[in-house]
């Protein structure tokens, strides 16, 4: 009888990381958020800053930063301000380039200024080839 309790407890605790919910963006609360006008037109000068991003390209981008820098890892206790600051995703720039039969390659390099660090940091980005036909990750070059 103890081993029948024993393996519904297991199979039960097996079962409960199955059930984790999939990331979810943060939203503002509903009064802040009404208090967002869109723009139905955009004058000339905004036109300007205007990024368009192809939806391959996007994913592509989605599906390395996953990789490179996943939503759950935090820094370890007693990170200087530094470290705290290479695991936040926007302090990396991002550069796409496309590469043969359906490979695009996604760049991470540390934005100029984003850290406050002393000295050079070499090894802070990296640059992916993404299969964009599979959605899967081919190889990562540090």
């Amino acid at each position: 009888m103890k081993r029948v309790v024993w393996l519904v407890f297991c199979v039960g605790l097996s079962g409960c990381s199955l059930l984790q919910r999939p990331f979810r963006p943060v939203r503002a609360p509903p009064e802040e958020a009404a208090k967002v006008t869109f723009p139905f037109a955009l004058s000339e000068e905004e036109k300007q800053g205007l990024i368009r991003v192809p939806g391959p390209v996007a994913a592509a981008i989605e599906l390395a930063m996953d990789d490179f820098r996943p939503r759950d890892v935090k820094p370890h206790r007693g990170a200087t301000i530094d470290e705290v600051c290479m695991y936040q995703r926007e302090s990396f720039d991002v550069t796409t380039i496309p590469g043969p039969e359906g490979i695009l390659f996604v760049r991470f390099t540390l934005s100029p200024g984003a850290c406050e660090q002393e000295g050079a940091i070499n090894d802070a980005g990296a640059t992916y080839a993404v299969d964009t036909q599979g959605w899967r990750i081919l190889a990562v070059q540090q």
